[in-house]
Order: C-alpha cells, then structure tokens, then sequence
C-alpha cells in the first residue's frame, strides 16, 4: 500500500514553500492538484507523474489520490497556501474513510492570511478572524452571520475568496454588512498574487473596499478598532502600549 501526502505549498512562489514540503514532493511519485498549483511546482520536480484538474472536481482528484496510493504508489496531494485551511486535507480523510489503513500525512504551508498579512505590515498580531466569501460551498447567509459576529466582536478580519467572474459584488455585500458595525474609515488592506508574478498590495478605507478590483488572488484584510497605518503599513497594536511599554 502507497502513501498520500496532503500538501500546503505556500501561496505560489518556491520560495515560500517549506522545506518539509520540498521533501514530500520530492519523495511523491505523483503529483495531482488543481492545474495552476501543478503548473507552479512541476518545473522544479521533472521526471515526476502528474494529474492536473480544474476547478469543481476536488472529490473526483481525491478519489484519484486515494485509489493510486491503494495501488502502492507515493502520491501528493498539491495544495495552496495551507493543506488544511480551504485546502484538501479533510476531503482526502473523508474520501479515504473506507480505507482505514491507508497512510495519510500533512503538510503545512504558508496560508494566504499570513504571507497577505507579511506584505501588508502587521494586520494579525491580535485576535482574527479567516472567512471565506464564496458561497460555493456554503449558504451566502451563513457567511453573512459570520460577518455580523465576528464585527460585532471587533476582531480583524482575513476574506479569502472575495469575489469572481460569477461573484463579482460579493465583496462590496460583504463591505455593507460591516459598516453596520466597523467605522467607513476602519482602515483594510488587498494583497494580490501573493508569491507569484504580479504580486501587489495596498491600503484603502472600508467605506472604498467595495469598489477594490479584487478576485480569487486576492485576500482582503480589514482592520479593528485598534487598527492604524504606521508608516504605510496597515498594523493592529497587541496592547502593550496600554501596559506602559511604549
């Protein structure tokens, strides 16, 4: 019997890839994951099987995963950013429920809240909260309760998924919902392409956010009470200026 490895190769560039990543794939006989995360690691193992498939397929891929790994092969399961933070970890322990004994390990990467939160400064340094916005998988109400509560509780949030070509006012729905509880000057910020061409990032107010051309690479981060910009950097205190520390 084979071997699956569940892994968070970070949100795109090889650089941010874990070492303990780089090893998996390296001792993986093949790689399978949603074409672009393919595309981003196959040049640096040649020589290696891979399985790429779009978008909509993700219990098919696991499937695949499960039944080469019954067949003795080593396989990886390629992710972005975390494996077990909207990536493929659960779906793979649910698909392989009926195969108890296959051997299934993880491996952590670099989510996109955490490289987003690097580019912009220091968003995350307190309590927040990681939503997603796609209402794929989940009713677009249950999302929007989540909202109400986690602006209720003054937490900074992390938006992954903010919107797509069928999605495009998710994020400016989003926006309205929290200036029901958030000040229009709340300060938030857009990382784009985290790790990959084209990254960018930037700082507008909640009050503009929802006019912020943002899609499925970018991750929203807006800000709490405390949060301020700093030197252009979007920064939310920890407390210990209140403890007389600064």
């Amino acid at each position: 019997m084979g071997k699956i490895y569940v892994i968070g190769i970070g949100p795109g560039g090889a650089q941010e890839t874990t070492p303990r990543a780089q090893a998996a794939l390296a001792a993986s006989d093949v790689l399978v994951g949603y074409t672009t995360y393919i595309d981003l690691v196959k040049e640096h193992y040649p020589g290696k099987d891979t399985i790429a498939t779009p978008m909509t397929t993700e219990v098919a891929r696991c499937r695949t995963c499960r039944d080469l790994a019954l067949k003795g092969r080593t396989v990886a399961m390629i992710c972005s950013g975390d494996a077990g933070v909207y990536g493929m970890a659960g779906l793979i322990y649910q698909v392989c429920e009926d195969a108890p004994d296959l051997e299934i390990e993880v491996i952590p990467g670099v989510t996109a809240a955490t490289a987003g939160a690097a580019l912009l400064g220091a968003p995350l340094v307190h309590d927040f909260a990681v939503i997603s916005l796609s209402d794929a998988l989940t009713p677009w109400g249950t999302i929007a309760k989540r909202l109400e509560l986690a602006a209720e509780g003054d937490f900074v949030l992390c938006l992954y998924n903010p919107a797509s070509k069928t999605r495009p006012d998710t994020l400016k729905k989003a926006a309205d919902i929290l200036l029901g509880y958030c000040g229009p000057d709340t300060p938030c910020g857009l990382a784009r392409r985290v790790g990959r061409e084209g990254e960018e990032c930037w700082l507008c107010t909640l009050e503009e956010l929802g006019e912020q051309p943002a899609d499925m690479s970018t991750t929203v981060f807006v800000g709490n009470s405390q949060t301020q910009v700093i030197g252009g950097k979007l920064v939310t205190p920890r407390g210990y200026e209140t403890k007389g520390a600064l």
